[in-house]
């Protein structure tokens, strides 16, 4: 597992009204590593934040995270109502 996984996931958990319903998955895109992130709706709302600032700065630390292994990394919120 990379350190941008395991930092989506921590987070996640962490905020999440249900973290039993977290997913966290990895892909590679354009060169570069995705995080794709999956919960509960009513708790994606709250990982967002007002106006996206608090996926904002997720991105920011996971991006961080990233390079501390070497490579780019973003992530990616799924809504799969």
């Amino acid at each position: 597992m990379s350190r941008a996984r395991e930092v989506v996931e921590v987070i996640a958990r962490t905020l999440a009204d249900r973290p039993d319903e977290v997913r966290v998955t990895e892909r590679e895109g354009k060169g570069q590593q995705i995080v794709e992130l999956s919960m509960a709706p009513g708790d994606l709302g709250r990982v967002i934040g007002r106006q996206g600032r608090t996926a904002a700065a997720i991105r920011t630390v996971v991006s961080l995270a990233a390079e501390l292994d070497g490579v780019k990394a973003t992530v990616d919120f799924r809504d799969d109502d």
